[in-house]
């Protein structure tokens, strides 16, 4: 009962709070719009025309209901039933645009994130702090991977063992400052002991490790061989690092997802190498995980049934989480964070869709409806980051980014923002920093994921939409950086000892999408992230002084056309893409195979649709490829009024 009145208080809310958007947005748009036409392109133009056309479409619903219901009472008091009960048809009709309207357009719409640049907050963890390190390899997956029968992502024909072996390797000692992986992983261990009140120790023989990945896909809606999980070369990397390198005993190794019975893809290729690991499932070689015997997990806003975990968690000394890179429709992203709710629903005592960490997502009951969107209200992630068997156990973060996806159980997309430009994400980020390792994901996503994205567009769903838009999406991080931004009246206590937590990493935005500078890349002297990006990748970015190619655009600022002026050197295949400061792709200009010498090149600034593009910076970048490789330049330009 208490339930359904709380329904119908929300959805009363619900109808006021879309009566007074709908006027403003209504008086905004006309406001702006009818001086000056063009501005109905603009972002925040495009942000409320939806509002504001829902909310006539609304008003002329309940006209036009009204009108005909009283033409048909009419007609019943004149007899004439046939004729009112078609004027009850169509109020009928009128009615359900109004309601749908209503509905749709308010609980789909995401709300504006405050993404001011370089503003960091919290305490910067690592061996080199705050440091998150970046591996693009465009080599890693094959971008002409079918997804059909004997062609799927996690064949070994679609994702190179070889080069994902080797961008783990360099992702250690790049996180460490190393140049061995041996080295590199005594220095994790030597800081992990160290700050967790273990002494300035390595790995001891005997010492427990458990593996975290995600399986989740296993679940999705799709056909489940399309729909991707953590990738199992990765998995690979990881386990022959530690039992090759680390000399970890195989037995003392815990790897799977407690939410998923290890799958066969996955399972098969680990197992036939090293046979004595322990996976996570049922049946022939798995091991069955156990529930801790009581609840050792509670939610610091004083409610929720608290949770069990898994008895392996709580045995280990150490932990690695390796999450998929992608977005969610109740959370936004989902990366380390996100992860751990596999570690905790196949124990917990509530139901799924009604459990505690669901009510404290931005969108609890997903397709877009942003109910929870307040900053500075609890969060279930801070608890988890920082539960001494989850995130405080967590001696590495390790975000699958090879091929990415735009929901929790579902296929891969290509990305289009540089410097994936229209291929996988072919990516893998580490960093011993929760809080900074998410953050990144977070503007990654964010700016990859908007409107202007192929995928997106139209209805939200639970399968589609820019949920990393979402009011509130990032408050998680904001409250585990630091106690300034925690709810008043909450002190997050996972383990409920009475121990607060303290900062538990460093949050803040990039500079911008081109760039993608952090305080730490700015200055020596900057408190927060670091972007360490280390590409192995056969795509060469060339300086233009000095080079034997060069490029240019004339005039520069342009307001209608430009001219790209550049040279080649030898017989190439040349592509220019033009990006916006979001890193957003906005015009691909084929150019085909062009012989050495000099070229230029007239483009009248339209975007991909034959539309001209907006006023502001760009960059663009022009894509050269010949018998000498593969080359990439790129300058700046601007379009003025």
């Amino acid at each position: 009962m208490l339930k359904r009145l709380r329904t119908l208080i929300s959805g009363f809310w619900l109808k006021i709070s879309f009566f007074v958007l709908g006027v403003g947005a209504l008086v905004w748009f006309l406001v702006r719009v009818i001086p000056k036409p063009s501005r109905a392109q603009y972002p925040c133009m495009k942000a409320a025309f939806p509002i504001a056309s829902s909310f006539v479409n609304y008003l002329l619903g309940l006209s036009v209901f009204a009108i005909v219901f009283k033409k048909a009472k009419q007609r019943f008091q004149q007899s004439r039933y046939l004729l009112a009960l078609g004027f009850i048809l169509i109020g009928i009709i009128a009615g359900g645009v109004a309601i749908f309207s209503n509905s749709y357009r308010v609980t789909a719409k995401p709300v504006s994130i405050d993404m001011t640049a370089n503003q960091p907050v919290g305490e910067a963890k690592g061996v080199l702090p705050g440091r998150v390190v970046w591996i693009h390899n465009p080599e890693a997956t094959n971008e002409d991977c079918s997804e059909t029968k004997n062609d799927y992502w996690y064949m070994d024909e679609n994702t190179d063992p070889i080069v994902v072996s080797d961008m783990f390797s360099k992702s250690l000692q790049d996180l460490t400052g190393t140049t061995s992986d041996a080295v590199a992983w005594d220095s994790i261990f030597h800081y992990y002991n160290r700050t967790h009140g273990r002494g300035d120790v390595g790995y001891t023989s005997g010492e427990k490790i458990v593996i975290k990945i995600n399986l989740n896909g296993l679940s999705g809606s799709y056909p489940t061989d399309r729909n991707i999980n953590t990738s199992p070369q990765i998995c690979y990397a990881v386990l022959d690092q530690l039992i090759n390198v680390v000399k970890v005993t195989q037995s003392d190794i815990g790897i799977g997802d407690p939410s998923h019975d290890m799958n066969t893809y996955t399972y098969n290729p680990l197992h036939q190498s090293f046979p004595n690991v322990q996976y996570w499932g049922s049946g022939s070689g798995k091991t069955a995980l156990k529930k801790t015997t009581s609840k050792v997990l509670f939610y610091s806003d004083g409610t929720g049934a608290g949770e069990y975990l898994p008895q392996q968690y709580e045995d280990a000394t150490y932990m690695i989480n390796i999450p998929v890179f992608k977005k969610h429709h109740r959370a936004g992203i989902s990366i380390c964070c996100k992860n751990h709710v596999g570690s905790i629903s196949p124990y917990s005592s509530e139901n799924y869709s009604n459990a505690h960490w669901h009510k404290s997502l931005p969108t609890p009951n997903g397709a877009g409806q942003n109910t929870n969107g307040d900053y500075g209200v609890y969060r279930c992630f801070v608890d988890f980051m920082g539960h001494k068997d989850l995130g405080a156990k967590t001696i590495l973060y390790l975000v699958d980014g090879l091929w990415g996806s735009t929901n929790w159980g579902h296929p891969a997309v290509k990305w289009q923002m540089a410097p994936f430009n229209d291929d996988y994400p072919n990516s893998l980020f580490v960093s011993l920093d929760p809080v900074a390792i998410e953050s990144v994901c977070f503007d990654l996503l964010y700016y990859e994921f908007d409107e202007n994205n192929p995928y997106e567009g139209g209805d939200i769903t639970d399968d589609k939409g820019p949920f990393p838009h979402m009011a509130g999406v990032d408050d998680y991080l904001r409250q585990a950086a630091s106690s300034d931004n925690w709810p008043a009246g909450v002190e997050y206590d996972p383990e409920n000892d009475g121990v607060i937590l303290t900062s538990l990493g460093t949050y803040e935005h990039w500079n911008n999408a081109i760039d993608m500078q952090y305080s730490r890349n700015l200055s020596s002297e900057g408190k927060g992230i670091e972007l360490y990006r280390s590409n192995i990748t056969s795509v060469n970015t060339i300086k233009n002084a000095g080079s034997l190619y060069s490029c240019s655009n004339y005039p520069n600022p342009f307001t209608s056309s430009t001219t790209f002026k550049f040279n080649l050197d030898a017989n190439s295949d040349v592509l220019i893409n033009v990006y916006n400061m979001k890193g957003q792709k906005v015009s691909s200009i084929n150019l085909g195979s062009l012989t050495a010498g000099d070229h230029q090149y007239s483009w009248k600034a339209l975007d991909s649709r034959g539309l001209p593009i907006l006023r502001g910076n760009y960059i663009y970048t022009m894509d050269i490829s010949n018998n000498a490789g593969n080359f990439q330049l790129s300058n700046k330009m601007v379009v003025a009024d």
